[in-house]
């Protein structure tokens, strides 16, 4: 069994390490199963891409397409041109995609269209909202894959409701949590911790880079000034995505304790987050980690596609409205957060399951 395993952007490395790392385990107890990467280099960015390959021990991948930069069609152009070059060269019995990006849907295209069966790891999570790019990737990639391997019960429902049958269908769990329990031993404190005098629970990390949020100057303006007068003081640490930093640029503005920082690498911002009081956030992966390590989470969303992390983890939605962050900071320093709770599989053991999966398929 021959497994192409694609990574373009910053999650998916963390979504294909675990799964690497479990073949190469089954490798060893002799199992006929090997593995190439194609890495379609959809962000290029040091931190977003090459620092997870070293940091989460994700070996070189076999090619790198070097698809970066340009339009949603450039780049999903780009990338269906140099996979379909690199598959028409290299025999491989199943290609697995990981999660919602550019690289998932592109490469999944590709392979249907060279008669080679995929793999949708992460499949069936949907936020209803179409102007979301990954929704639309989710949506393709789900319509044409040959398998799914999801993360909740609700995927698995999405999927049946689609017309998946239930012997295409896999629930496993998480495996982003797999690499992050498998490396949680190994979070080491950033730089800035150290120079800002930085404490447990004093202090909050924040990230946004979603359109709705950083692509009006005024409404990023308005969001900052709400979270900064409503956090009481403590240090705001933000890791700034480079589609927030353009946009933070024009604004002029400073505040006291709003500290920002280049992205993190994955030890480091986990790091960060484990130890802070609350994450404020408008990503998805975020919310599944600070579910697991039990951090309270407020998302600056309408909608998600992890309605786990609300409806058992430590998450709340909140909607992208500037006053709606004053009442979930009141209820965070009040004390009146929820705990929450691990969701189902989310045990560090998808991978496991996934290849467990796979070698059995006829």
């Amino acid at each position: 069994m021959h497994i192409t395993l694609i990574a373009g952007a910053r999650p998916n490395f963390m979504k294909v390490a675990p799964i690497i790392a479990e073949i190469k385990r089954q490798q060893k107890l002799g199992n006929n199963i090997v593995y190439s990467l194609v890495h379609t280099g959809q962000h290029f960015d040091e931190k977003m891409s090459a620092s997870f390959f070293k940091q989460l021990n994700i070996p070189e991948p076999d090619v790198n397409l070097l698809c970066g930069g340009g339009t949603q069609a450039e780049q999903t152009g780009a990338i269906m041109v140099g996979f379909e070059k690199y598959l028409l060269q290299h025999h491989t019995d199943l290609v697995l995609v990981v999660g919602d990006v550019t690289s998932t849907m592109a490469c999944a295209i590709v392979a249907q269209k060279c008669h080679t069966k995929v793999a949708h790891v992460e499949g069936g999570i949907r936020s209803n909202d179409w102007t979301m790019p990954e929704e639309i990737n989710r949506l393709v990639t789900d319509s044409i894959s040959s398998y799914f391997f999801t993360t909740s019960e609700v995927a698995n429902q999405n999927l049946l409701q689609s017309g998946v049958k239930p012997e295409q269908l896999f629930f496993v769990g998480n495996t982003m949590i797999d690499t992050l329990l498998a490396n949680e031993p190994r979070f080491v404190a950033p730089s800035l911790y150290k120079e800002l005098k930085l404490t447990p629970q004093k202090y909050l990390v924040l990230t946004m880079h979603r359109p709705a949020n950083v692509d009006d100057p005024n409404k990023l303006k308005v969001l900052l000034t709400e979270i900064i007068n409503n956090s009481k003081g403590l240090p705001v640490v933000f890791p700034v995505h480079p589609r927030t930093k353009k946009v933070y640029e024009q604004l002029n503005i400073t505040f006291e304790n709003l500290f920002l920082c280049e992205p993190l690498a994955y030890l480091e911002f986990n790091y960060l987050v484990k130890h802070a009081k609350a994450v404020v956030t408008d990503s998805g992966g975020i919310t599944e980690e600070t579910t697991v390590m039990r951090v309270p989470c407020i998302t600056l969303r309408d909608n998600t596609e992890r309605p786990e992390t609300c409806t058992i983890g430590t998450n709340e939605l909140i909607g992208t409205k500037p006053e709606a962050i004053k009442p979930a900071l009141d209820k965070l320093f009040s004390g009146k957060w929820k705990k929450g709770n691990v969701p189902p599989l989310w045990d560090g053991k998808a991978a496991e399951r996934i290849i467990e999966s796979i070698l059995n398929f006829k």
